[in-house]
């Protein structure tokens, strides 16, 4: 019988939520570079439209987002590529920690961004060119809706971030579906070859 052995199976996803658990780990004074400000008024701000992916506000915190991301995450690095996530992972952050700068204006920790983001991702696996799958209606509608009216809750949770997530996962689902029919629908004909000559029995092969 073979042996079996522990495979790093997603190294993006896997490096990802490590690092999140080694951030947790740090020193209180240390975790100020992993936040998103509601200014970028310097480096640290600027750092932290990337790193706050790996902050969180504690265990539970981390652990909700991750058994998410930890779930979804290798399906979508086998079916994506691990660069290709990675890129997509930091699109993310970048782009929820731009748009909480200029309209939400707090401090953001967590990768509660990026859960959804694969989650909304997840939903159109597979998408085609031309079509909307009912199940990114469906997850839309449950995961997207819960949080618009959770929105007008206080209850210190972004909802912001989730909603940017969503959106930016929905986006990189249907921009990839567009991609793959555009390859696909540009792709050359290759021609048939032509057939090779006989010779006949007791004369010359054909011209």
């Amino acid at each position: 019988m073979a042996k079996l052995r522990v495979s790093y199976n997603a190294p993006v996803v896997l490096t990802f939520a490590l690092a999140a658990v080694i951030v947790q780990l740090l020193p209180d004074r240390t975790q100020a570079y992993f936040v998103a400000h509601p200014t970028l008024d310097g480096w640290r701000a600027y750092l932290g439209t990337f790193t706050h992916i790996l902050g969180h506000a504690g265990w539970d915190h981390l652990l909700a987002n991750f058994s998410i991301i930890l779930i979804i995450g290798p399906i979508l690095e086998e079916r994506h590529g691990s660069a290709s996530l990675l890129a997509m992972i930091a699109v993310t952050a970048l782009i929820t920690g731009l748009v909480n700068a200029a309209f939400f204006n707090q401090y953001l920790v967590g990768a509660s961004g990026i859960a959804f983001m694969m989650v909304i991702l997840g939903s159109v696996a597979n998408i085609k060119a031309g079509e909307i799958p009912l199940t990114f209606i469906a997850v839309a509608a449950l995961f997207m809706g819960r949080e618009v009216v959770a929105a007008f809750k206080d209850d210190q949770v972004s909802q912001g971030a989730h909603l940017i997530g969503g959106t930016v996962g929905g986006a990189f689902g249907f921009l990839g579906a567009g991609l793959g029919a555009l390859r696909g629908g540009t792709k050359a004909a290759t021609p048939a070859p032509a057939p090779r000559p006989v010779a006949r029995p007791g004369g010359k092969p054909p011209a």
